[in-house]
């Protein structure tokens, strides 16, 4: 008689917790921060005393929206490698304390209009230079800590928490700013200072420094390359020179080619010398290459999911279900909690059974529920019933948590120890890069799609209501961003649009009831926002395939690298 026995997983010790609890804490912190802020646009531009619609105003609303994800996106890899050469917690303590002293000076924003919304951006672009500290070196800090066969649960209540905090963030942002617009930047401050003193008394370097020259030519390339991409692209969304969008303005242009030549410089660099900020040896492994190919294909798909499904929620479905649009946008935040619930089940319980399975299978299945959602959004009425669209964004989310631990399991655990640091600010990279990217190429296939239809839509809808045909076509001629944008910022917009011309005045009240009411606008914009929705699900659900086929090919599961 033979007895059997089942492999028990490896005992964590006390420290690995706390390197958990505080690195969740971070990334759930840094990502709140992404998206908070985009519920409370109203309120703080309120709050400063600026119109965000207003001639010359939209740059600053998109920087505002834009900035601290473009930061995340440049600095993440150039910081991870730091934590590699001087020692990961150092850095990431360091980070905590620049998050929370950022967070003070927002909250004090001394300027009113155009000053005060400089301020909010360029502090902002500081808490976010400390959130990439933390990002960039907390999976490094969890590999280290954790025993090979408990990483995926490690690394899954990791991501999760970093998923799971850009959509609180639209909760949080709404309720916060009803109370004080400055208390979105408030709320970090205690939790900064306490998780700041909490990190440099608890955490401790557990792997050793490996010191090494750094790479100025690479960093310099590759920061102000990716910049220069990223900031062309922000700035083509925006109208120029009597075009919708900007992609002809010759600046976009030179930056975007500027930023494409030094990228191609960087590569070169890295290719030569002997110690390069990016490993780009890292890609011979096949599960780190796959990895990072279907980590980036799915932020593209997810990263502009939240703002086009605020923009339906806000600017058409909660208005014609008798919600003011003032009150929309916390409304819209709440709609969106089956997202959230999504991630907070699947994320845990995918990495523990990534520790067990492996990551193709779950990450790979993650992908098809993640794109099977599109297509049933992409399948919906404009007015949907309620249901239908929560069962549809639980999939999503549940598709994305499938993915995140698993992905992120196989990646860190497939690259030698000594580059753990980097290969999470790589990863990290992929990610932010994919998810500005994605407000970028979503907005710019929804304004596509509105500009084919709304101008004359538009037009002739404020006609039929008694407007007059001069200031009919003036407002119909306005970008269409304008009225995202104002969808967005939770303000009635056709009220917004007629408020210069102050044609509403002259009109009978009965007229002005109809155009300013809950579904004047909702009714008339519907036609072509479907257009735009069908071309950004489309294209979302292509790239949830690109991202299933990468992680099938990641390869058969490997022992992870300790």
């Amino acid at each position: 008689m033979t007895t059997t026995t089942t492999a028990q997983p490896t005992p964590i010790d006390r420290y690995a917790w706390t390197a958990l609890s505080n690195t969740t804490l971070a990334v759930f912190m840094s990502a709140l921060d992404g998206s908070i802020v985009l519920i409370a646009l109203p309120a703080i531009f309120r709050g400063i005393h600026l119109d965000p619609l207003g001639s010359g105003n939209i740059t600053y609303l998109l920087w505002m929206i834009m900035g601290y994800r473009l930061v995340q996106a440049v600095l993440v890899v150039t910081l991870g490698r730091l934590g590699d050469i001087f020692g990961r917690v150092r850095i990431y303590n360091a980070g905590f304390a620049v998050f929370t002293f950022a967070s003070v000076l927002l909250s004090f924003d001394p300027f009113d209009g155009a000053g005060g919304a400089q301020w909010l951006i360029w502090w902002r672009v500081l808490q976010a230079i400390g959130g990439s500290m933390l990002t960039a070196n907390s999976a490094a800090i969890l590999t280290d800590a954790f025993p090979p066969d408990r990483r995926g649960f490690a690394l899954g209540i990791n991501q999760v928490a970093a998923l799971a905090g850009q959509f609180v963030g639209l909760v949080a942002g709404g309720l916060l700013a009803a109370w004080d617009w400055r208390a979105v930047f408030w709320v970090n401050v205690p939790v900064g200072v306490f998780a700041t003193v909490w990190a440099y008394r608890r955490l401790r370097e557990t792997s050793a420094r490996r010191p090494a020259r750094i790479d100025w030519w690479g960093n310099v390339t590759f920061a102000v390359g990716l910049g220069a991409v990223l900031i062309a692209i922000t700035n083509g969304i925006q109208p120029h020179g009597g075009h919708v969008m900007g992609w002809t303005n010759p600046s976009v242009l030179e930056l975007g080619g500027l930023g494409v030549v030094l990228l191609i410089a960087f590569a070169v660099i890295e290719t030569r010398i002997a110690a390069p900020m990016f490993q780009l040896t890292l890609f011979r492994i096949k599960a780190f290459t796959a990895g990072n190919v279907a980590g980036l294909a799915t932020s593209i798909a997810r990263g502009g999911l939240q703002f086009v499904l605020i923009i339906w929620l806000q600017g058409i479905w909660l208005p014609l279900h008798g919600y003011d649009y003032q009150d929309t946008p916390l409304w819209a935040g709440i709609f969106l909690l089956p997202l959230t619930f999504g991630f907070l089940i699947s994320g845990p319980v995918a990495g523990i059974l990534s520790d067990r399975f492996g990551s193709r299978g779950l990450a790979t299945s993650g992908m098809v529920v993640f794109g099977g959602s599109f297509i049933g959004l992409l399948l919906l009425p404009i007015n949907f019933p309620y249901w239908v669209f929560a069962v549809l964004i639980a999939a999503n989310g549940i598709g994305s948590g499938m993915f995140g631990a698993p992905n992120s399991s196989s990646i860190m655990s497939s690259v030698p120890a000594e580059h753990r640091g980097v290969a999470s600010g790589m990863r990290s990279t992929f990610q932010n890069s994919g998810t500005a990217l994605s407000i970028s190429i979503f907005f710019s296939l929804m304004i596509v799609g509105l500009a084919r239809n709304l101008p004359h839509t538009l037009t002739a809808g404020l006609q039929g209501q008694g407007v007059s045909h001069a200031v009919a076509q003036q407002v119909g001629s306005l970008p269409p961003v304008s009225s995202l944008f104002a969808s967005i910022l939770g303000v009635n917009p056709i009220q917004h649009l007629l408020a210069p011309s102050h044609a509403l005045a002259g009109l009978p009240a009965a007229n002005q009831h109809t155009l300013t009411g809950r579904e004047f606008f909702p009714d008339l914009i519907s036609g072509p926002f479907h257009h735009g929705l069908v071309i950004v699900f489309a294209v979302a659900a292509g790239l949830s395939v690109v991202a299933a086929i990468a992680s099938q090919l990641r390869g058969a599961r490997t022992e992870p690298i300790r």
